[in-house]
């Protein structure tokens, strides 16, 4: 797997990395949510709109050179990062080499349920994403249990890359998963990955009832877009409660290097719309083309 080193302090004492938590979602499952960026992914898609979630922090200092506010300072060779001095204007981010980020905390189980119970009267649930959250799965799990108390629903934004044997007990917590369908035959290529038990693990998950939406990033030449779209669609045409997003790839946010890509690969409309007739034709019933 590219892109991804694991760390012995991932999970330390019952701590997770985390990279961002927003209290108010609306655009990670349904309702309202408390969403929470774990830092940490075994991808590195071409496409990543977070790709200083992917490694952890190698202290190498290069961010402090840029953070002209105070934010980051070094204590014992390691960055120290201060959030009330931060203007979040991403400086650091996009002067590390290793797509990582100095602004991650380690955040107990406790300390996240504490948050959630403030938030609990205005929001219906929480969704855990990434980077890749199933790297995770035992602080999750322990999450999940203790939020569910809450009378919250739970949700994994996933890549849909781990082995399902390994996540029993995380699929049995969960209320439903999203799931990104990158790609059917090209995900070396597009996603720096070798696995390719995604449609596998769809499959299993979907007769588990546990999918509220697929999504699949439609971009020219790194896969076949009509395979992969008619191949998810033959899938989820008997789960008429499952919505498909296909997703147009864009590069704003991007960094340079992946604008310079991504510039040239932008699907026209004509064949955003032809994704759309497609999926909807293989039976699929709730199709969103998001442009």
């Amino acid at each position: 797997m590219q892109g991804y080193s694991k760390e012995k302090s991932e999970i330390m004492d019952s701590k997770a990395i985390i990279n961002n938590i927003l209290p108010f979602s609306n655009v990670d499952g349904p309702g309202n949510r408390f969403a929470i960026f774990f830092q940490g992914c075994n991808a590195n898609c071409i496409y990543c709109h977070n790709p200083e979630t992917i490694n952890y922090c190698k202290n190498c200092l290069k961010c402090t050179e840029v953070c002209s506010h105070g934010a980051l300072s070094v204590t014992n060779n390691k960055i120290v990062y201060n959030d009330s001095l931060c203007i979040f204007c991403d400086a650091c981010l996009h002067k590390c080499p290793y797509q990582s980020s100095p602004k991650t905390k380690k955040i107990t189980v406790d300390q996240l349920y504490e948050q959630i119970k403030f938030y609990k009267p205005f929001i219906r649930g929480i969704t855990v994403s990434g980077g890749e959250p199933t790297l995770h799965k035992d602080f999750i799990v322990e999450l999940f249990r203790k939020v569910k108390k809450l009378g919250l629903t739970c949700f994994v934004d996933t890549n849909g890359f781990f082995h399902k044997k390994e996540m029993d007990t995380l699929i049995e917590v969960t209320d439903k998963f999203m799931i990104d369908i990158k790609t059917i035959d090209e995900v070396q290529m597009l996603c720096g990955i070798e696995e390719h038990n995604h449609l596998e693990n769809l499959n299993y998950l979907l007769k588990m009832d546990k999918i509220y939406e697929v999504r699949t990033v439609i971009i020219n030449d790194f896969m076949d877009a009509h395979k992969t779209v008619a191949k998810v669609s033959s899938m989820l045409k008997a789960y008429p409660h499952v919505k498909y997003k296909l997703i147009r790839v864009h590069a704003h946010g991007l960094k340079e290097s992946q604008k310079e890509i991504l510039s040239i690969k932008t699907p026209s409309d004509e064949k955003m719309q032809q994704m759309k007739d497609l999926a909807k034709k293989k039976g699929v019933h709730t199709v969103e083309c998001i442009l």
